[in-house]
């Protein structure tokens, strides 16, 4: 285990992303995004209202709007960090002499994908002491601030993984990456359009339930993280589905499934000839 925490294809990964100047740029420009967020929303809601305190309640709506920007910031950021980390190596004609090394393709894998979304990983760290000025005035519980940072990990790891398994499959990075965007767009804003849709027509034609609304809805991170917010959002599409289970975990195992199969097949495919040499050499 501690061979594929520690290995020379990490470090090297992880001294790229810490030690370059872009690295340090990026943050500061994702915590200069959030900043003008929270700050405006303040301005917006004191200077320029009736009321001059900031209530619990406006709080709680500057959480909610800072974990939406911040999911977006994710749903953007994750594709173009990984879908050419393997892809890339083969642009640079560097992939063939990263597997002559001793290391495994699992840990090959492994490094590119740890090293991609630690970057992430420290925006989302440096982030926590603008979400400390909600906790100021009040409104959110710890555990729903929580459940918002656990919600960015498991988007985070199944986003990075499935660009991590573009990139091993497709040659070219920047067709790598419109896949790896295509399907982020579709989890998000076109399973929300299905959602909505789905539950229309059904109304439409006098369907009490149906579970496509349900099944669409649980591998949306936006839907997941505003029922979260609204409860009512839950309760309704229970409703509508007649499925009782909780929406958020129906999410973290579809989730954890779609990673752990996208990594096996990039694992199993970044030496795709191997076997095939093997059973050659054999013969011969």
């Amino acid at each position: 285990m501690k061979s594929l925490l520690i290995n020379p294809v990490l470090n090297k990964e992880i001294k790229l992303r810490f030690r370059s100047f872009k690295g340090f740029l990026g943050v500061f420009f994702y915590l200069f995004a959030l900043g003008v967020v929270a700050i405006g929303f303040i301005i917006v809601n004191t200077v320029y209202s009736s009321s001059v305190m900031f209530r619990p309640e406006q709080s709680r709506a500057m959480f909610m709007v800072l974990s939406f920007v911040q999911m977006a910031l994710i749903l953007f950021m994750t594709p173009g960090l990984t879908s050419g980390v393997i892809s890339g190596e083969r642009e640079r004609q560097t992939l063939n002499i990263l597997l002559t090394t001793p290391q495994s393709s699992f840990s090959i894998i492994f490094s590119k994908l740890i090293s991609s979304l630690a970057y992430l990983m420290l925006m989302m760290v440096s982030s926590l002491p603008l979400y400390s000025i909600v906790f100021l005035f009040g409104g959110v519980s710890p555990k729903l601030l929580l459940t918002t940072f656990s919600l960015y990990v498991i988007t985070m790891v199944t986003i990075g993984s499935i660009g991590v398994f573009f990139s091993t499959l497709i040659r070219k990075t920047i067709i790598a990456t419109i896949v790896t965007y295509g399907i982020t767009l579709f989890l998000t804003a076109g399973t929300a359009f299905l959602t909505i849709i789905g539950s229309q027509i059904f109304a439409f034609n006098g369907t009490n339930q149906t579970a496509f609304p349900y099944f669409t809805a649980m591998v949306n991170p936006i839907i997941i993280l505003l029922s979260k917010f609204e409860e009512y959002l839950a309760n309704e599409i229970s409703n509508t589905t007649g499925i009782d289970f909780p929406l958020m975990a129906s999410f973290i195992i579809t989730y954890i499934i779609i990673s752990v199969l996208v990594l096996t097949i990039s694992i199993m495919k970044l030496r795709p000839n191997r076997k095939a040499k093997k059973g050659t050499v054999k013969d011969g």
